[in-house]
């Protein structure tokens, strides 16, 4: 309900400053200078000289998509139930531009036939007001931090909705906007100091129980159906209680057991809109001799990943177990879910060096648990990213970047079920690459993306054909998932996709 509030909020007050517009734009605007990319908001519309009476720019996109999974076309019962998708979506972009203040709305249009959710959202709301060489925006905001072209270590600010990974090509259109303020104090004409504070928190999306449900939780049922009976066959082996009641509990758990129960713990857990999860963040960005760009940053939050604790089931009392599940109360069971606090301390860098144009960056994250044997909290961790894009021969431009965290303090690590991160790698390494060429007067470009983690053993490959004509654009690609079935991508083998897409730009 908070929610709904809040974005009548935003639409009253954006409707408030359209109203009043033609009123602040007899200004001068040659009075302030905003951010660089505003500009681009209607550079084809409004640019005549009546953009002073109307300082109103629509700009927007209409999608149509079809897309189909391999797997589903393998028999003929699995056929008849094949949806192609959301075939039609879109984005409503409105800027107003006022002497002293922009306003911007972005409404994502995604027809839902069943009801299940509205067909219009707010992508991004928000009020951004020129105070001097002072820049504070206010209201639900996407920003991205550091200078990775993919998804590098310090973009923390906003999390992603991975209910969808034939978007993973894209991770941009990933982001979800979150309530914030955001400030940027112009120091000179290369120099530049962010703020950012967030009133709450919200973790990664994920889907629950669909196709791409990720393997972390879709495994979690099982595996508290086994931690149970290990703990059961402890207390057989105490002879606290006998066999047949052991087979009777586990009977009775694995069919009252609601194993959509334990996912949906995913989606009451992962947001918070109280001050105790507040987040903030401070970024300081130059240019030095007009070559190099570097930038420092700090930030205080949440990680957008849950740690599931299931201690609280291994270090239960026997007496406590056995009433709760003669019961068939299962709450007891259900794991805790955490959304571990840090602290950010990261740095970038970016440079043009013998034709390639080099970024990089690196961080240091410190959670709680600065020994490293509490299984309930992450442990502290590096991140860095290196990349680079170049133009190779015959017109083709390789973009590639890679990404690790490691985790320090990997010895202290306990055994599962007491620690959330037993058994896995100190490591956990992406290569990302993105291979281009363009013909016929840059209208037809031929692209392949390749994603594979090293450690996981996973890759995830989408070679496309796109032709873009003035404001046209169709594209055919495909989606390929393989590798390890218990990593994070080769578990998705089933996912492979076939899409097509037509889109107007407006």
């Amino acid at each position: 309900m908070r929610n709904n509030y809040f974005c009548m909020f935003l639409i009253f007050t954006f409707t408030a400053l359209l109203v009043s517009a033609p009123v602040f734009a007899e200004e001068d605007f040659d009075d302030f200078s905003g951010f660089s990319d505003f500009d681009s908001f209607g550079s084809d519309a409004g640019s005549s000289s009546s953009s002073a009476a109307l300082p109103i720019s629509i700009s927007g996109d209409i999608t149509g998509r079809l897309l189909g999974f391999v797997d589903d076309f393998k028999t003929q019962d699995k056929f008849k139930e094949t949806s192609l998708g959301d075939i039609f979506s879109g984005n409503l972009n409105f800027a107003v531009r006022g002497g002293k203040a922009d306003g911007v709305l972005n409404l994502a249009l995604r027809p839902v036939f069943d009801g299940s959710s509205s067909p219009v959202q707010i992508d991004e709301a928000y009020l951004r007001a020129y105070l001097g060489p002072v820049n504070i925006e206010a209201g639900l905001r996407k920003l991205t931090w550091g200078k990775a072209d993919s998804l590098g270590p310090l973009d923390v600010v906003n999390p992603l909705d991975y209910s969808d990974l034939s978007a993973l090509s894209d991770p941009l259109s990933m982001k979800i906007a979150r309530p914030m303020l955001h400030a940027v104090w112009n120091i000179t004409d290369t120099a530049k100091l962010e703020a950012v504070f967030e009133p709450g928190f919200r973790g990664h999306s994920f889907s629950l129980t669909d196709r791409w449900a990720p393997p972390q939780i879709t495994s979690l049922p099982e595996s508290i159906l086994t931690l149970t009976r290990a703990k059961l066959q402890s207390l057989v082996d105490d002879n606290t209680i006998n066999q047949t009641d052991l087979d009777t509990l586990m009977r009775g758990l694995q069919s009252g057991f609601d194993t959509n129960a334990v996912a949906e713990k995913y989606n009451t857990a992962s947001s918070f809109l109280n001050m105790e999860y507040a987040q903030v963040g401070l970024r300081f960005t130059t240019t030095l001799g007009g070559a190099v760009d570097l930038g420092f940053q700090y930030f205080y939050g949440s990680l957008f990943r849950p740690v599931a604790d299931l201690r609280g089931l291994y270090t239960a009392p026997a007496s406590e177990l056995l009433a709760s599940l003669n019961s068939r109360d299962y709450s007891m069971l259900f794991p805790q879910l955490r959304y571990n606090r840090y602290h950010q301390i990261g740095l970038d860098y970016a440079q043009v060096l013998a034709g390639f144009n080099l970024r990089a960056e690196a961080a240091v994250n410190i959670t709680e648990d600065l020994s490293g044997d509490d299984g309930g909290i992450t442990n502290p961790f590096i991140a860095w990213s290196l990349g680079f894009d170049r133009d190779l021969v015959w017109g083709i431009n390789l973009n590639l970047q890679g990404t690790e965290t490691i985790r320090l303090f990997h010895d202290k690590v306990s055994s599962a079920p007491l620690d959330g991160e037993a058994g896995k790698d100190i490591s956990a390494t992406r290569l990302a690459a993105i291979l281009s060429r363009k013909f016929l007067r840059d209208e037809l470009e031929l692209k392949a993306t390749g994603v594979w983690d090293i450690e996981d053993k996973g890759f995830y490959i989408v070679p496309a054909v796109i032709w873009t004509k003035d404001d046209i654009k169709a594209e055919l690609s495909a989606g390929i998932f393989g590798g390890d079935e218990s990593g994070e991508l080769g578990g998705y083998w089933k996912n492979s996709f076939i899409k097509t897409v037509l889109a107007f730009s407006f």
